[in-house]
């Protein structure tokens, strides 16, 4: 029984060191959710031109529509139809009836969004323009083969200390 017990600590030690050096090596999430209109929503009354000038898109960034369902809508438009506010002919519906409408901006181009009960004319329609992704940032040159494996070596020391701690604690635990 007590060596069942070791070889159980042993694997959970294991499975702890995976996930610290699993987390410490997870890339950056880069995509934001905004709230159209930011404590307004949805709504009129709303310069929203003057809202997304305030504000940066890039690919992958989510807008998260919050709006009275009886009164409102989100139609996404294209560029003449969204300056002439003219819902005829939308590219999509993306009114659900919940009032809490989430749109991907998973397309390159700018996207236009109305309200097609009458408050567009009232200036209740959005226009988001998507920015590229700034490049990462470059990597210093490279000086001496000391310098080159730098990044690895300080990538791997936190992974290391925590598997190297977690191996200890089961050691002793053994003990």
């Amino acid at each position: 029984m007590g060596r069942s017990n070791g070889s159980s600590k042993w694997s959970t030690a294991v499975v702890v060191a995976f996930c610290a050096t699993v987390m410490v090596m997870l890339p950056e999430v880069t995509a934001k959710r905004y709230i159209v209109g930011g404590n307004m929503g949805w709504t009129s009354n709303v310069n929203y031109t003057l809202w997304a000038g305030n504000q940066t898109f890039y690919f992958g960034d989510w807008l998260f529509f919050v709006y009275d369902r009886n009164q409102n809508d989100i139609l996404e438009v294209n560029k003449t139809n969204y300056e002439t506010c003219n819902a005829e002919h939308p590219v999509h519906n993306y009114t659900t009836g919940a009032g809490r409408d989430v749109v991907e901006l998973n397309v390159t181009h700018d996207r236009y969004f109305i309200s097609s009960k009458g408050s567009c004319y009232g200036g209740m329609k959005l226009h988001v323009h998507l920015t590229k992704l700034p490049p990462p940032p470059r990597a210093a040159p490279v000086k001496s083969h000391a310098s080159r494996f730098g990044g690895l070596r300080r990538q791997l020391v936190i992974p290391t200390v925590f598997a190297v701690a977690a191996i200890w604690d089961s050691l002793l635990l053994r003990l």
